[in-house]
């Protein structure tokens, strides 16, 4: 580290005293010497004292954040320079000290700098690492019905509008969310995910919207809530259809004000989030029968994007069984499964796919953890797709009489197999527009 002083005596004490807790220290007692050793690119930490002849420490603070913007720099000043210490605050300084002060206070203030800088660093490579994962080449897209939703994200991911994502459960709806987020210009502010249907209300109000101590029973210390920390970035809010009416209309009010409130607090905190939604439920429908508001139903599907189901982009299996094997090897360093057998490929092809893209992960791990040989065979699947239980064709009533909502979603699920998944020529051959083949498609949950 640097210490950049004009009195000699308190740069060699300072150096001596960080010297002894194992810090390698320059001096610099010139205005010359300061400006050289500052362009170092080995100097981690820079102590300057504010005011020096020739060059002060707001100079010396400007050219560091020039030449090395991550580096700490702490200021030492007197008392009555206070303000100016704030000034360099303000400027980029971690920290000042009032002199007179203790080696061991430095050495406090130094750690805590460059814990942080750390801190930063690992939050950038995380950043990258999530934009590398989630590029669109993470959206596989071999089929007509994929693409279209490929073309789409692409379009609206730099929208500053909230995006619907609809689709049967394991569908990749999750994974959709995450390339919006990876593909906008937020990409550098947080991700943060929650689904709905997991909490109980009063706990997703809190989860939300934080609380403040003493709120209820439990609130034992603030809590920021994840419209907070999301500020910048995007809230993934999965399985928005299962959110209670309460809870909907405190959404729909931070969504038009773009302000939220802790439970049990007194002010509102302005906040800027983009909202990405999900949900397997027919909103719509919920709407009709009162458990969905329609005006937060308006406000979140600024942009709709339908997720197909996998038996509805067949040409994707093969990738999709191939990447997920690629994965499963690397968590399961003993494996010997390196590729699939044709007769085991033959069943991920056929098999029907209930539990879609998810179902298909899972099925691909089971035959990396189960396989014997280089290829993974029909008996190392589960055992629904290794006795070839493929699904009924879905115009294939049997003796059963159903009723006109199901006879409706299956002639529109088998239309589109008949198109190669694409809902635009699906809706074409028709005769309706998207968000009504959407809700022929949806799974009628007045039935759960």
């Amino acid at each position: 580290m640097l210490v950049a002083d004009d009195d000699p005596a308190m740069a060699s004490m300072l150096a001596d005293g960080l010297a002894e807790l194992g810090y390698l220290v320059e001096t610099a007692t010139t205005a010359a010497e300061s400006k050289k050793l500052v362009r170092d690119a080995s100097i981690d930490v820079l102590v300057t004292d504010l005011r020096m002849p020739d060059v002060d420490g707001i100079e010396l603070l400007a050219l560091s954040k020039r030449i090395a913007p991550e580096r700490p720099v702490l200021v030492m000043t007197a008392f009555g320079a206070i303000d100016t210490a704030i000034e360099s605050l303000r400027k980029g300084a971690h920290h000042y000290l009032l002199k007179p002060f203790k080696v061991a206070e430095l050495d406090l203030f130094i750690q805590r700098a460059i814990e942080d800088r750390a801190l930063r660093r690992e939050t950038r490579t995380l950043k990258r690492a999530f934009c590398d994962r989630y590029g669109m080449d993470s959206l596989i897209a071999e089929s007509g019905a994929m693409q279209e939703v490929r073309d789409l994200v692409e379009r609206v991911a730099d929208a500053d509008v909230p995006v619907l994502l609809v689709g049967e459960t394991g569908t990749g709806k999750g994974l959709v969310a995450r390339v919006l987020h990876a593909r906008s210009r937020r990409s550098t502010g947080p991700f943060v995910a929650v689904n709905c249907a997991a909490l109980p209300e009063n706990l997703l109000e809190s989860e939300l919207f934080g609380h403040v101590k003493g709120a209820f029973t439990g609130a034992v210390a603030n809590r920021a809530g994840l419209f907070v920390e999301a500020d910048g970035g995007t809230l993934f809010l999965d399985e928005i259809g299962d959110m209670a009416p309460a809870l909907q209309a405190k959404l729909l009010d931070v969504l038009e004000r773009r302000v939220v409130r802790a439970v049990g607090a007194s002010r509102e905190r302005d906040v800027d989030v983009r909202i990405v939604a999900a949900t397997h439920r027919d909103l719509p429908a919920r709407v009709a029968s009162g458990e969905f508001r329609e005006d937060l139903l308006y406000r979140l599907e600024g942009i709709a994007i339908a997720i197909p189901p996998l038996r509805h982009r067949r040409e994707d299996i093969a990738l999709l069984a191939n990447r997920f094997l690629v994965e499963a090897r690397s968590s399961t360093p003993r494996a010997v499964v390196n590729r699939f057998s044709t007769e085991a490929m033959t069943l991920l092809l056929d098999y029907g796919w209930p539990g879609n893209v998810r179902e298909l992960q899972h099925a691909v791990a089971r035959a990396v953890v189960l396989g014997r040989s280089a290829e993974a065979l029909p008996a190392d699947l589960p055992a629904a797709i290794s006795e070839r239980r493929v699904r009924r064709a879905s115009m294939d009533f049997g003796d059963e009489i159903i009723p006109v909502r199901e006879l409706q979603r299956r002639y529109a699920s088998w239309v589109l197999e008949q198109v190669g998944g694409r809902k635009m020529l699906a809706c074409e051959k028709l005769g309706i527009d998207g968000k009504t083949l959407n809700r022929w498609l949806a799974h009628d949950d007045r039935d759960d």
